[in-house]
This record gives structure tokens, C-alpha cells and sequence, in this order.
């Protein structure tokens, strides 16, 4: 017995030797056990259980690494100089990396297709510079991918037998073996047309049609393989149903496509706790004239307004925002499930919630003539829109009238309605708080979006335009001075009075300083359209946009530079670390006002409640990180609002397919035009390939 232990002993010491001399051969590289196995001659299943045992015996002892997916290796000498960045693909199949670190490694990277080494777009990977020449750009390669930037992918199954496509849609069962995944994307560069996944039948209950459009996760990629293989883990339905095209477009951008059950029957056990006893520990407004201003085909009202007068001359508004952390409380399955899709996304036909509907369309929404728990920031203002004292406190209201805008509107411009009294003073009030804040240097993007109407099947019928009136306007700017006072009560330190300077952990939401190289390519650019963007004397940058917004507005340039002026400003984003907000002009500010649609609202309304209650600041590591997971799910949310638009943009025009239509140039690149077409703000792209009679080249500097 002992001597079969020694045997077994030494047939593993030779085995682990065998493994470590394969690695250290081809230092850098990663392998997964079945390569490592194959690689040192073994073959059968007890080989690959044997070296799977002997890598991991080799990785608690530090001798090996471990990458992701289970692949190992030996870092070579030269992995010591890395630079971990992001991988930017393009549909060539090269990619350049985005340093981490623009500060030590201010240039991308170039690397060839040939040394991606199957890394993705959007990836995080490290990478070794091999080239460093005068005047060019730094090359390398890939040595590790580091976090991939998503896991599933959609795409439309073509069923393949016997690598044969088969076209007459049979059912995908068992005994299919693979089948291919036609991308919806460039994400897969290995096939001359990048977009192969094989997959295989993942469940016996699968059953999968040809042209079927699907969700699917990578299982296997090795070095050896032109594609990665993997499963289907969910069938959104039929190519072309609107369903399944909204399905795919969340699915696309990793965002949820349906509410879990389990979570939805939770909610439904939450009471609405208005008792005689909450609201003795709240301000009651419930007599206060209050009233909420929505979109037509809004369901979750997070915000109204009250409005009373106080003496001649001064005016209370109440900002009411739902108070949903009385209902949803931390760590919570409701509270988790709300953490980690951050915000509600609305595509064009349909809005995915951030909360379940109970909450976010019942006992938080401020409908009309019922009792609602809210937070509020009640100002006090003269006629001339200064803002004389403002408190913030719990509240309780009741809803006098549920406006659309349009309505609202309608009665700003002359027609006789409910309160017309009340919203003509707040227009007022709103109109003189604009006034202000453009004259402080607010920037003043205005840009109209398209928006469609469609029939019961998601079809759209016709396109409008969404311009922001007087009754938007009215709205956002009282939300943006309750957002700004929230902001300041806690970075002015306010909330001490006098006493020891305490900095408190806070959410904001922050702008940053346009970068000055983008800004003067962009005003470089205008000047061909004979306007001065270079800030005049007592002017900054944010004036010098408006100035130019303002001339350019009604003409055919116009949405072409406002686009190419939003290009040159930061993107907003959540942090802890407060930089002020550029483009409002604001030194504080951070997002209070849409707790039932944002997941940082409702950071706020914590962190606000402890810190008026005592509470002591929280983790700032901790926070920072929640602020970084709700921005990246904001970008993925407009992302996929946007592709839903021009996905509904193609719809619309595919039953015009060789009309004429007037367009202006919106956009140029190095593979093609970008025309949008005036009459409906349907926009295309025209290839390089479609250019005839000529040789061309891109000027990235002066899109041209």
C-alpha cells in the first residue's frame, strides 16, 4: 500500500514537472488543462483530471498564474512592462488599447488582429508594447485578458448539419450537433466576416428554429479555434417581431428584458404605511395645491409641485420627489435587484423599470387624488425668482391634478384649465431661474429627438418631433434647483451650522471642464460655417457654446455643430469626489428628484436622511465604487435607447426603399457618410464604396 502511495506520488511529482516545463517553454502564453494535456502527449480523461489536479497544485504554489476562463501560464520577463487598458475594436479586426492610465501612457496602443489573442471589444486586457518607434504610434500585443466586458451575445441561429447550412428550418434538437450564431455585431474577429459563434443544444427542451434570434454565452475559446464555441442560454423569438427586436437590443447591451417573478410577488406584500402615525413625523402638504407635470404615457410619477402664497410677493414651491427608500430598504432583495440595473430604460415602445411595478407605478407614484409618503425641498421666492430660504423635509401630499405637458402647455399659451393660475406663476418663476442660471454660464443644449407613434404590433406609423416648451422647462428647472440645494446642503457643509468642518461622503453628480485641444478642433471646424467659437473678451467656454447655439439655431448646420459641441464637452457621471458641474454651471450638484427610475436618487435620499438624523459618513471606497457601477449602467441604458430609435428609424423607412428624400450631411468617418433625413430625422450611413468616380481620404480633424 505504502509503496503504490510513493508510485503515485512520483507519477504526479513527473507529472507536475512535465506541466511546468510545457508552460515555462512558451512563458507569456496561457493555457487551458485540455491544451496543457494534449501539449505534453496525454490524451484520455484521467490525463486531463491528473494535469487539471497538477495546475493547481502548481498555482498554490506560485509557480504558475491563472487568467481568466482557467487558462494558466508562466508570466514571461517582459510581462513586467504591461499596460492594462480597453480594448477599442474596429471593424477592420484591428484594435487599438485605451491605456488605464493616460497620465504614464498617454498614446493607444495599435495591435494587429494576429495578436488580439481573442480578446473582445470593450475588454479589459494587458498588454506588452513591442514597438515604440519615433513619430508613431506604440504597438503590442495582448498577453491577458483581464475582465471581459460581457459574457452573452445575441445573434439569429442558422442551424448547420454536417457544416452544411440548412435552410429549410427544421428543429434544433439533441441530435444536432452545432450551429452558428450570426452576429448581430462585429464581436467575433476570427471569421473573415466576424460574426461566427458555434454553438451547442444546451438543453433537451430547447427547441430552436432557423432565423430564430437568440441569447448565448462563450464556453470555450482556445488559441486553436478560428471561433469560440458556446451555449444558448435563452430564445428571445422570431427575427423581426418587435419583441424579439427590443428583447435583443436589451440583451445586447447586458440589460434585463423581464422582472423576476420572485421579486415582483415581494412587492406585492409591501403596505403603503400611510398610518396616523408616519405622518405625525412628516410635514403634511396634503392641502397644499400640488400637482405633477408627465409625459402622456407616463406611468411613474417621481416628482409634483406645490404652490402656495406666503405674503405679497413670496411664493412657497414644494419639489415633492417619492420617497421609495421608506419602502425599499438596504440590502433587500427589492434593494439589490434596483442596485444592480440602476436605472430604468426606456426603449421606444416600452419602459423596463428599475423597481417592480407595485412600487414604481403604485405606492410610489404621486397619482392623482391619493395620499403619497414624499421628500421634499420647499423653497421660499420672491416674484423675481430669488430663492429667500429653502428647508428639506419629509412630507406627506395628495396630487390636486395629473397634467401632461401638453396640457400644461396649452394653458401657458392662453387656453383656460385647472390651476391655470398656479402654473402660470411657477412659469414665470421657472423662466427668471433659467434666466439666471444662463447668465451664470449654464450651457444651453436644446436638441430635438425624434419620436415615433405606433400601432398595437410595436409598428411605427409616423414620426414627430420631441421639442422641450415652456411646461418642460418649467418642470426641469425646478427639479435642477432642488437637485442643486440637496447638493449644497451637504458640500457646503450646511448640515454642521457653525460647528466642526465635517466632510461628509456623498453622492454627486459631477461635469467636467470641456477638454481645450477638442474644443479648439471644434471651433477650428465652425469657423468654415463663418462663426468665432473662440471665447470672446469676458466670455468662457460655456458662454462661447451658447453664443454659437444661439446663432446657429433654425439653420440646416445646426444639428450637426449642437452634435459636435455635446462631442467636445466630459460626459456627466456619479462620484464621490465632487468637481462641480460644468455644464449647468453649478459648484454642487447631484441627482435627488428620480428615486423610482435611478438607483443614485436613492443613494441620496440615504445618505441625506442619516446625515440630517446624525449619522455618521459613510465609506467613501465604497460609495465610489456603487457611483461607478450606476454611470457604466446609465451609458449601457442610453445606449440601447438609442439603438431602439434607429432600429424603429429602419422600420419605418423600409416600406420607402428608393424614394428620394432631402438629407444633410450629419456625420463623416473613415468608412462613411452619416446623412440625416430633414423631413423625419431618420439617419444613415453611406459606404466609402458607394462613392464612385474618385480616390478619398478621411480628415478626421475637419470631418471632411
Amino acid at each position: 500500500m505504502a509503496k503504490r502511495n510513493i508510485s503515485d506520488a512520483d507519477k504526479q511529482s513527473k507529472l507536475s514537472a512535465a506541466v511546468l516545463k510545457f508552460l515555462c517553454e512558451r512563458a507569456g502564453q496561457a493555457f487551458n488543462y485540455k491544451q496543457v494535456t494534449e501539449g505534453i502527449g496525454l490524451k484520455s480523461k484521467q490525463d486531463r483530471q491528473d494535469v487539471q489536479d497538477a495546475l493547481y497544485a502548481l498555482l498554490d504554489s506560485k509557480l504558475i498564474e491563472q487568467g481568466i476562463a482557467g487558462k494558466f501560464k508562466v508570466p514571461a520577463p517582459e510581462d513586467n512592462h504591461r499596460i492594462r487598458g480597453t480594448v477599442d475594436l474596429k471593424s477592420s479586426g484591428v484594435a487599438y488599447i485605451i491605456p488605464d492610465d493616460k497620465d504614464t501612457e498617454p498614446d493607444d496602443i495599435f495591435v494587429a488582429h494576429r495578436d488580439l489573442n481573442m480578446a473582445l471589444n470593450g475588454d479589459i486586457v494587458d498588454v506588452i508594447v513591442t514597438k515604440r518607434r519615433r513619430g508613431r504610434q506604440p504597438e503590442g500585443r495582448v498577453a491577458e485578458i483581464i475582465e471581459r466586458k460581457r459574457e452573452t451575445f445575441v445573434g439569429e441561429i442558422t442551424l448547420t448539419l454536417n457544416s452544411a447550412s440548412v435552410h429549410c428550418s427544421p428543429k434544433l434538437l439533441p441530435g444536432h450537433d452545432i450551429s452558428i450564431i450570426i452576429g448581430d455585431n462585429d464581436h467575433f474577429t476570427q471569421d473573415e466576416d466576424g460574426t461566427h459563434l458555434f454553438i451547442k443544444v444546451g438543453k433537451e427542451e430547447w427547441r430552436i428554429d432557423n432565423g430564430d434570434k437568440v441569447v448565448t454565452k462563450i464556453t470555450e475559446w482556445t488559441e486553436q479555434d478560428r471561433n469560440p464555441q458556446g451555449i444558448v442560454i435563452d430564445i428571445l423569438g422570431r427575427s423581426g417581431e418587435n419583441d424579439t427586436e427590443m428583447h435583443a437590443i436589451l440583451a445586447e447591451f447586458g440589460l434585463p428584458y423581464s422582472y423576476p417573478e420572485d421579486i415582483e410577488r415581494l412587492a406585492e406584500t409591501i403596505d403603503p404605511g400611510i398610518t396616523a402615525d408616519e405622518i405625525s413625523k412628516r410635514i403634511d402638504m396634503r392641502e397644499v395645491t400640488t400637482f405633477t407635470i408627465d409625459p402622456r404615457d407616463a406611468k411613474d410619477f417621481d416628482d409634483a409641485l406645490s404652490i402656495r402664497k406666503i405674503k405679497d410677493g413670496v411664493w412657497e414651491v414644494g419639489v415633492h420627489i417619492a420617497d421609495v427608500t421608506h419602502y425599499v430598504t438596504p440590502n433587500s432583495k427589492i434593494d439589490e435587484e434596483g442596485f444592480n440595473r440602476a436605472t430604468s430604460v426606456y426603449l421606444v415602445d416600452r419602459t423596463i423599470p428599475m423597481l417592480p411595478e407595485r412600487l414604481s407605478n403604485f405606492l410610489c407614484s404621486l397619482r392623482q387624488d391619493e395620499e403619497k409618503l414624499t421628500y421634499s425641498v420647499i423653497f421660499n421666492l420672491n416674484d423675481e425668482a430669488d430663492i429667500l430660504e429653502s428647508k428639506i423635509a419629509k412630507t406627506v401630499i395628495r396630487s390636486n391634478r395629473r397634467f401632461t405637458y401638453e396640457e400644461a402647455q396649452e394653458m401657458i399659451e392662453g387656453a383656460d384649465g385647472d390651476f391655470k393660475d398656479e402654473i402660470l406663476k411657477l412659469n414665470d418663476l421657472a423662466q427668471k431661474l433659467r434666466a439666471k442660471r444662463f447668465k451664470a454660464g449654464s450651457i444651453n443644449f436644446e436638441r430635438i429627438e425624434p419620436r415615433f407613434e405606433i400601432d398595437e404590433n410595436g409598428k411605427p406609423l409616423r414620426v414627430y418631433f420631441k421639442e422641450a416648451k415652456e411646461a418642460n422647462k418649467l418642470i426641469e428647472e425646478f427639479m435642477l434647483a432642488a437637485n442643486r440645494k440637496v447638493a449644497e446642503f451637504i458640500g457646503k457643509n450646511e448640515i454642521a451650522r457653525g460647528k466642526r468642518a465635517d466632510v461628509k461622503t456623498f453622492v454627486y453628480r459631477v461635469h467636467d471642464e470641456p477638454n481645450e485641444e477638442k474644443y479648439d478642433k471644434f471651433a477650428s471646424f465652425v469657423r468654415r460655417f463663418g462663426y468665432d467659437a473662440l471665447p470672446k473678451k469676458g466670455e468662457d467656454i460655456g458662454g462661447a457654446v451658447n453664443r454659437i447655439l444661439g446663432e446657429t439655431k433654425g439653420k440646416r448646420e445646426s444639428s450637426l455643430i449642437e452634435m459636435l459641441a455635446i462631442r467636445t464637452m466630459a460626459k456627466a457621471e456619479y462620484t464621490t469626489h465632487n468637481i462641480g458641474h460644468y455644464g449647468l454651471a453649478f459648484p454642487f450638484y447631484t441627482h435627488f428628484t428620480s428615486p423610482i427610475r435611478r438607483y443614485p436618487d436613492m443613494m441620496v435620499h440615504r445618505l441625506l436622511f442619516s446625515y440630517m438624523n446624525g449619522g455618521r459618513s459613510v465609506n467613501v471606497d465604497k460609495y465610489e465604487e456603487m457611483c461607478k457601477h450606476c454611470s457604466k449602467r446609465e451609458i449601457l441604458a442610453s445606449d440601447a435607447e438609442y439603438a431602439s430609435i434607429k432600429y424603429k428609424q429602419v422600420e419605418f423607412l423600409i416600406d420607402r426603399i428608393g424614394e428620394d428624400f432631402d438629407a444633410t450631411i450629419s456625420g463623416v468617418t473613415e468608412w462613411g457618410v452619416y446623412a440625416e433625413i430633414n423631413e423625419n430625422m431618420c439617419e444613415g450611413m453611406i459606404p466609402m464604396r458607394d462613392f464612385e468616380g474618385d480616390t478619398f481620404f478621411f480628415d478626421e480633424d475637419n470631418y471632411c
